[in-house]
C-alpha cells in the first residue's frame, strides 16, 4: 500500500521527529539523491502558488524525479469525468500526485481509486506541507519544541487546523484567538485534545500571544474568500499582530506566516520587516521539508 501525506497526522509521532532531522539535514548539507529517478510526480494545482510551486518542483528534481505541471484548465479534473475515474487513469501514468485544492475529500477520493502517493500540498482543511516546514523553522531556535508556546491569532482556517494537528505530533502549547464565527473547526480540535494536546482557546489576541515564543497569522480572507473581504475585516478588527501585540509575547519571539501576507491588515509593516520576523525561512523550508516527506514517502 502507498504512502500518503492528506494531515500532519498521518505521519507516526517517531516517524515525524525522523523527517524533521532529515530536514534539517538536507538543508545543512544541500543534499541530493537519485530517490525518484525515473519517476513521474504530478504536481495538480486547481489553486494558484509561487512558493508550493517552485519548491515542490525544485524539490522533485533535487530527488531525481520529473514533476509535471497540470491546472485544472488543462484536464478533466472535477469537471466532466468523475474524479475517481481520474485517479484510476494517472495511477497507470505517474508515480505520485502532489495536489493543491479546495475541498479535503478530493485527496481522499484519490486515495481511495487510485493506487500511487498523494500529498496535500493545501486544501480548504490543512496545509500540512506549510506546518511541517514551520516546525523546521522553530526547531532551527528552539530544538525542544514541546517546551515553547505558540500563538496562533486570525482565522480559524486550515493553517490553524494544521498547528492543532502539529500540536498533537510535536508537543508544543498552542494558543489560538480567532474572531466569533472564525473558530477552527470543532471536531479537528476535539480529536486532538483528545490525542492529548495542549491546546488553549480564546478571543482575545493579548491573551493568545502573553507569553508566546511564536506568534503565527494569515491573510484575513484565504483564496476563495475574496468576496467576504469587507465583512472579514470588520470582524477580524483588533486581531492585527502589530508591535503593541508582540510586545506581550516572551521576550526574542519570532513572528511567523506562511504568504503572501496583507501588510496593515493581518500583521503591520514594522512587525513584518523586523528583525523577528522569520517568514523567509519558513518559505526557504518548504523546499527541505517537503524533500524530507517525499522521501519518508519513497524510501
Amino acid at each position: 500500500m502507498p504512502k500518503h501525506f492528506l494531515t500532519i497526522l498521518d505521519i507516526p509521532k517517531d516517524e515525524a521527529k525522523q523527517v524533521l532531522l532529515r530536514a534539517k539535514e538536507m538543508k545543512d548539507n544541500k543534499v541530493r539523491t537519485d530517490l525518484l529517478a525515473g519517476k513521474t510526480l504530478l504536481l495538480i494545482f486547481e489553486k494558484a502558488s509561487t512558493r508550493t510551486r517552485v519548491s515542490f518542483e525544485v524539490g522533485v528534481r533535487q530527488l531525481g524525479g520529473d514533476p509535471v505541471f497540470i491546472t485544472s484548465k488543462d484536464s478533466q479534473l472535477g469537471r466532466s469525468e468523475p474524479l475517481k475515474d481520474t485517479a484510476r487513469v494517472l495511477s497507470r501514468y505517474a508515480d505520485g500526485l502532489i495536489v493543491r485544492t479546495f475541498g479535503q475529500e478530493k485527496l481522499e477520493t484519490l486515495v481511495e481509486y487510485g493506487d500511487i502517493p498523494v500529498v496535500n500540498a493545501l486544501t480548504d482543511e490543512y496545509h500540512p506541507c506549510q506546518i511541517m516546514a514551520d516546525m523546521l523553522t522553530m526547531y532551527e531556535r528552539t530544538p525542544n519544541l514541546e517546551d515553547i508556546k505558540v500563538a496562533w491569532v486570525g482565522d480559524g482556517n486550515n493553517m490553524a487546523h494544521s498547528f492543532i494537528n502539529g500540536a498533537v505530533t510535536f508537543g508544543y502549547t498552542l494558543a489560538l484567538a480567532c474572531p466569533e464565527g472564525y473558530e477552527p473547526d470543532k471536531d479537528i480540535l476535539e480529536n486532538a485534545e483528545r490525542l492529548g494536546a495542549k491546546i488553549v482557546t480564546t478571543r482575545d489576541p493579548a491573551e493568545a500571544v502573553r507569553g508566546a515564543h511564536y506568534v503565527n497569522t494569515d491573510v484575513w480572507a484565504s483564496m476563495g474568500q475574496e468576496e467576504e473581504q469587507k465583512k472579514r475585516e470588520v470582524a477580524f478588527a483588533g486581531f492585527e499582530v502589530n508591535a503593541a501585540l508582540m510586545a506581550g509575547a516572551a521576550d526574542n519571539a519570532k513572528f511567523m506566516h506562511c504568504l503572501p501576507v496583507h501588510r496593515g491588515e493581518e500583521v503591520s509593516e514594522d512587525v513584518f520587516e523586523s528583525p523577528a520576523s522569520i517568514v523567509w525561512d519558513q518559505a526557504e523550508n518548504r523546499l527541505h521539508m517537503q524533500k524530507a516527506i517525499l522521501e519518508w514517502i519513497y524510501k
